[in-house]
């Protein structure tokens, strides 16, 4: 049985695009690192940020509808966001969250500290110190290499059924269990990032879709063999995967936990670097080959973006 090593990407819902940039890059630090299309909406922009080169483990992505009604953050959904910080930089971070004026509080699970806090379209997002990872290079916003966003630490799941859920974790994604505490279970993989999954499993309100809201989290695949295998094993186990999808930057496929949340298996290769020269990733808008003879439309339909 495969096991995967992490989180590949989480990606959610926003509604401004320019909001959405201006925040994730200019407050958190982290590198527009691919600017797309949805491309089952390509009416719609694909974000993505991450560390100097999009690794694995480090890249959150947003779908920006502007006009959306905002969603609710509850049961099939990915609750919380976890970000990686190094040793030693809490301090520098609440002083930068105060500096923009973002409101934040602590707390304790699993005998780490969480700095929690809101994106501006509300979800939910933590910062934790750990020595593991590798430091990011990519320093921008007055946040150097000491201080910057390593990538995921992981994340927490707001099941609807946590026990069906376990059962994914374990049986499927190959992941270990660590322990029960305080309402959450944990599990982690053998990744240096994106590698903490809690389960909450105390009851919570239902999640709404819209504007603020996780859509869903990728795993992690080596390479394709191992994806394919993976999708044998969930249409064997019954849990109707989709075809593979080919997403320029890794291949894909879906299905939905016994949770509700919508699950992705994606593949760490080809990378971000596929279609951009690394020094230049972000900076254009990136058209999957069939959509290139469309260029003009939508570049028209998309809204302008400001990168400073």
């Amino acid at each position: 049985m495969p096991k995967t090593v992490g989180i590949h990407h989480i990606t959610a819902i926003v509604n401004d695009p320019q909001v959405n940039v201006d925040f994730y890059t200019k407050v958190l630090g982290l590198r527009l690192v691919k600017k797309t299309i949805n491309f089952d909406r390509p009416e719609v922009y694909h974000l993505y940020f991450g560390n100097e080169t999009g690794d694995p483990g480090t890249v959150i992505t947003f779908f920006p509808w502007t006009k959306l009604p905002k969603g609710r953050v509850g049961t099939g959904q990915v609750g919380v966001t976890s970000y990686l910080i190094p040793i030693g930089s809490s301090v520098f971070w609440k002083d930068r969250l105060d500096k923009h004026s973002i409101t934040y509080t602590t707390s304790t699970r699993f005998g780490e500290t969480y700095i929690q806090f809101h994106d501006p379209d509300g979800l939910q997002i933590e910062l934790v110190e750990r020595e593991e990872g590798p430091l990011s290079q990519w320093q921008t916003s007055g946040i150097n290499v000491e201080h910057a966003i390593k990538g995921f630490a992981g994340s927490i799941l707001y099941s609807a059924k946590p026990n069906r859920t376990v059962e994914i974790l374990e049986e499927i994604l190959g992941m270990e269990y660590i322990g029960e505490e305080d309402g959450y279970l944990r599990y982690q993989t053998s990744a240096s990032l994106g590698n903490t999954i809690d389960i909450k499993l105390s009851p919570s309100v239902r999640g709404l879709a819209g504007a603020g809201t996780v859509h869903h989290i990728a795993w992690r695949a080596r390479d394709e063999q191992e994806h394919h295998a993976w999708r044998d094993i969930l249409e064997a186990q019954g849990f109707k995967p989709t075809e593979i999808k080919e997403r320029n930057y890794f291949k894909a496929i879906y299905f939905y936990d016994p949770g509700g949340m919508l699950f992705e298996i994606a593949t760490d290769l080809p990378g971000f670097a596929v279609d951009e020269e690394p020094s230049k990733l972000g900076e254009k808008l990136m058209l999957p080959e069939w959509l290139e003879a469309e260029r003009t439309k939508y570049e028209d339909i998309l809204p302008p973006i400001k990168i400073d």
